[in-house]
């Protein structure tokens, strides 16, 4: 089983609580996007980032900065956002780290797929971002079947990424591969609606729930005891299983 998440915008350096265990898969590409990234002039690079002033300053000199070999964070650690927080990784035992490094990954325009403990440096690089690299017009197109090729021998795919990553690998799935969207939701007039911040603290609390119970199995998914959200099975189907928040 494999579970895949989004990365987050805000990235930091943190070095002290747990080592990196290894290198990015794909570190050979991300060399050549981050070359080519480095070719682009301040305005470029506002226009690619879509960013402010105050933003784009702040990121271009970052990304002057980047070494991918040196000062780098485990990717699970260096990923800030509101999932990350949630899903407190120096508070789970040994085991529970060891099945993240084992299950989780990490999607990344960036990188491509990022196990837990690989060492990364802070970047500002979206899945959607419209860089041509090679023949490629962007990133889809530069990474191709590449990470639905890493995660398809590994039995289901646990889907808690957003659409904007998970098409990398959804437009390559096969009549024959497991792939279970996890949605959490509000029933609104009879209809489900995501809230994206509520949703995101979910994400979080289902990975940290995978790694403490040590799932295994698709179906103890549905035993996940989140504090607002239960699982709705009649809204649920076999590649699609819903929670919905609790009154």
């Amino acid at each position: 089983m494999k579970v895949i998440i989004s990365p987050a915008k805000k990235m930091v350096v943190n070095q002290d609580d747990f080592d990196v265990r290894g290198m990015p898969m794909y570190l050979d590409q991300a060399a050549e996007i981050l070359s080519k990234l480095r070719k682009l002039n301040y305005d470029q690079l506002k226009k690619l980032w879509h960013t402010s002033d105050k933003l784009t300053q702040s990121s271009y000199e970052q990304l002057q900065q980047i070494d991918l070999h040196r000062q780098l964070t485990p990717a699970i650690l260096s990923f800030s956002g509101i999932q990350y927080q949630y899903m407190a990784p120096d508070l789970l035992s040994e085991d529970g780290l060891d099945y993240l490094q084992n299950s989780l990954r990490i999607l990344s325009g960036f990188y491509g797929i990022l196990k837990p403990f690989d060492g990364v440096a802070p970047y500002r690089f979206d899945m959607d971002t419209r860089l041509a690299v090679g023949s490629a017009k962007n990133m889809y197109d530069y990474w191709g079947d590449c990470i639905y090729r890493s995660l398809v021998n590994d039995g289901p795919i646990i889907n808690l990424a957003s659409q904007e990553y998970s098409k990398a690998v959804t437009k390559f799935l096969k009549p024959n591969d497991q792939f279970i969207n996890i949605t959490f939701g509000h029933l609104v007039d009879g209809s489900i609606k995501t809230r994206a911040t509520f949703a995101k603290m979910a994400r979080g609390e289902m990975v940290r729930f995978m790694a403490e119970h040590q799932v295994a199995d698709v179906e103890e998914l549905k035993q996940f005891d989140s504090p607002n959200y239960k699982f709705a099975e009649a809204y649920s189907s076999e590649t699609n299983f819903v929670f919905l928040r609790k009154k």
